[in-house]
C-alpha cells in the first residue's frame, strides 16, 4: 500500500512538472512574440527595402499566426532542433552546447563547495545555538544574504584580481584548458554563486534541524545522557533531511538559472552570457531555447527536490 501510494504521488509531481513546463514555453514565446521593435528589420537594418522585409518576413515564417508559429517551434524542440540563430545563421544546438558545459561546470563548482559548508555552518548553528559561534554565523549569513551577487562579484574582483593579483579579473575557458585550469579560471565567479547561495542553505538548515529539536524523543534522547552532538548527528538531521534536500535543490536550480549576472560580470563563456549578448541583438530563436534550458532545469530540480522528500518521509513509505 506505502508503494503504491509513494508511486502515484510521484507520477503526480512528474505529470505536474511536464504541465508546468508546458505553461512556461507558452510564456516565453508570448514574451517574446510582444517584444517591441521588428525583428526583419533589426536583422537587414535600417536601410533595408519594403520588399526585402517583406520577403525576410515570409522566409522566416513571421507572418503566420501566433499558434502556428508556437506549434512549428516547440515540435521543432521536441525533435531536438532548437532552431537557427537570426544573427549570425548558426545552429542554436550546436552553439548552446559549449556553453550549457560551461555554466554547468560553474554551478557544480560553486555545489560542491556551497552545499557541504552550508549544512556543517547550520549544524554548528544548531549545536551553540544562542552562542558566539550562531550569532557569528547568523550574522555572515545576514550580511551575504544582504549584497546583490553583482555587489560581491565586482568586490572580488577590486580585492583578488585588482589589488591581490591571485586571479584574472575575467574567466575566460576554452576547449585546450586543462581541469586545474579551468578550476583556476571560475575561482572568482564560483566564490561569488557560494556566498549568494551559503547563507540561505545554512538558515534553512538550521531552521530544520532546530524544528525537530523540538520534537518528544529528542527530549528522550536528552534524558539518556546523549551528547548535544550525538543527537544532532543521530537523531535531528537525519529527520530534517527532507526540507533540507528542497531547500539545497531549490539553490542548485538557482546556481545553473542565476548565473546569468555572476557570467557577464566575469565575461563567462556560459549560457547567461549567451544570452545578454542575444538579447541586445533581439535574436528571438535564441532568448526562447535559452529560458526554455532555465525553465526545465530549474523546474526539474524543483521536482526532483519533491520527489526526494516523498521518499524521505516515512509515513508516506510506511502508512499504518
Amino acid at each position: 500500500m506505502g508503494g503504491a501510494t509513494v508511486a502515484k504521488l510521484i507520477a503526480q509531481r512528474v505529470a505536474l512538472g511536464v504541465l508546468l513546463l508546458l505553461a512556461v514555453s507558452v510564456l516565453i514565446f508570448a514574451g517574446t512574440q510582444i517584444l517591441p521593435g521588428d525583428v526583419a528589420q533589426s536583422i537587414l537594418g535600417q536601410a533595408a527595402t519594403p520588399q526585402a522585409l517583406e520577403n525576410l518576413r515570409r522566409e522566416l515564417g513571421l507572418n503566420d499566426p501566433a499558434y502556428i508559429r508556437y506549434f512549428r517551434w516547440l515540435f521543432g524542440i521536441l525533435q531536438g532542433d532548437l532552431g537557427t540563430a537570426l544573427s549570425n545563421k548558426r545552429d542554436i544546438a550546436t552553439a548552446l552546447s559549449g556553453r550549457l558545459a560551461n555554466t554547468l561546470f560553474l554551478a557544480a563548482c560553486a555545489a560542491v563547495v556551497s552545499v557541504p559548508l552550508a549544512i556543517l555552518l547550520g549544524l554548528l548553528a544548531v549545536r551553540y545555538r544562542n552562542g558566539i559561534i550562531d550569532k557569528a554565523i547568523s550574522g555572515f549569513a545576514l550580511a551575504s544574504t544582504s549584497l546583490p551577487e553583482f555587489f560581491i562579484g565586482y568586490l572580488l574582483i577590486l580585492v583578488f584580481a585588482v589589488k591581490l593579483q591571485w586571479f584574472p579579473a575575467s574567466s575566460t575557458v576554452y576547449d585546450s584548458m586543462s581541469f586545474l585550469q579551468r578550476l583556476q579560471a571560475v575561482v572568482l565567479p564560483a566564490t561569488a554563486l557560494t556566498l549568494v547561495v551559503l547563507a540561505h542553505m545554512m538558515r534553512m538548515t538550521r531552521a530544520a534541524v532546530l524544528n525537530v529539536m523540538q520534537s518528544a524523543y529528542i527530549e528522550t534522547a536528552e534524558l539518556k545522557g546523549l551528547s548535544p552532538l550525538k543527537i544532532i548527528r543521530r537523531h535531528a538531521f537525519p529527520n530534517a533531511i527532507a526540507p533540507i534536500i528542497n531547500v539545497v535543490m531549490l539553490n542548485l536550480a538557482f546556481l545553473v538559472v542565476g548565473v546569468v549576472v555572476v557570467e557577464v560580470i566575469f565575461v563567462y563563456p556560459g549560457m547567461g552570457q549567451y544570452l545578454v549578448d542575444h538579447v541586445s541583438k533581439r535574436d528571438v530563436p535564441v532568448v526562447q531555447a535559452v529560458g526554455l534550458i532555465f525553465a526545465a532545469v530549474y523546474i526539474t530540480l524543483n521536482m526532483v527536490a519533491d520527489i526526494a522528500a516523498i521518499l524521505a518521509n516515512p509515513r508516506l513509505r510506511h502508512p499504518k
